[in-house]
């Protein structure tokens, strides 16, 4: 399974006075089993971009080809690609619409046409992988759960399909410092356990830098850089340059060196700069 963007463009209202070209010839490879980070500025094209890789938006020019299958072609099985390429919008609790956690969760696979037993094993595993459990969530209504809870919920609903490709837009936005953990913890867990290609948006460079093998970054609808969070996080001026930050271990670390502290260049992690420092010091 892998993923090859080739020279996508994308315009909003054309022809309109209102014309707007939301992406400039993107392209990019992701690999089979990789984890994703994409960052960019408000307004950068990252959510676009997303809503491509599932086929709700068509490009104006170029090709996108998921597991062998150019999902841009005529003919294509718009189905056969949402049933591979799961998308958690923000807010993904908005969603929720049935009168029980269990309810919920089916819905999906019971439009694959699965049987009743398939179903219900799907229900159970995808609400153990977000941290529910089973015979504790199964009945209650998805209404009386507190927001982090709802959002595993609907974050369920989309697990219990078995993607291929999991692609979450902003799925911490909005909780506080606790559930933000528990849902990137959770994230975490189910790309361990499905061994899929996971696509994270997001605006917190720390989540980035601990979780994802590659970074693609946005800017005004171009893809400006793509490479391993520490090749994008050490170009620090660059990232300034279009408003982005680097993670506040790798800022510490950089202050640390600016002082005349022997430490690595390429910190990411709490615990990385845990571990420099710790060894600095016992020196």
């Amino acid at each position: 399974m892998s993923i090859q963007a080739r020279n996508i463009t994308h315009i909003y209202s054309e022809g309109l006075p209102h014309e707007s070209v939301a992406l400039f010839d993107i392209s990019f490879e992701i690999d089979d089993g990789e984890f994703v980070g994409i960052i960019g500025h408000t307004g950068s094209g990252k959510s676009t971009l997303l809503q491509h890789l599932n086929g709700l938006l068509k490009p104006k020019s170029g090709q996108i080809v998921v597991g062998g299958v150019d999902i841009t072609a005529g003919k294509v099985s718009m189905i056969d690609i949402r049933r591979r390429t799961g998308l958690v919008f923000q807010y993904p609790e908005y969603q929720l619409f049935e009168e029980s956690v269990a309810k919920d969760v089916a819905f999906g696979p019971q439009n694959l046409g699965l049987p009743p037993e398939e179903i219900e094993s799907r229900v159970e595993e995808a609400l153990q992988l977000v941290g529910l459990d089973y015979n504790e969530f199964k009945d209650k209504s998805p209404f009386d759960l507190s927001g982090g809870e709802k959002r595993k919920v609907a974050i369920a609903g989309v697990i219990a399909m078995k993607p291929e490709v999991l692609i979450l837009d902003e799925p911490t936005a909005g909780l506080d410092p606790k559930a933000h953990r528990d849902i990137l913890s959770m994230i975490e867990n189910i790309h361990d356990h499905e061994k899929n290609i996971t696509i994270l948006v997001t605006h917190k460079m720390d989540d980035v830098a601990r979780l994802a093998d590659k970074i693609l970054v946005m800017e005004d609808g171009r893809l400006v850089m793509n490479g391993t969070p520490e090749e994008i996080f050490s170009q620090k001026e660059a990232l300034s340059g279009m408003g982005l930050s680097i993670p506040e271990p790798t800022e510490l670390i950089i202050d640390c060196r600016e002082c005349g502290m022997d430490l690595p260049a390429d910190v990411l992690t709490i615990d990385q700069a845990e571990e420099a420092l710790v060894a600095v010091l016992a020196k």
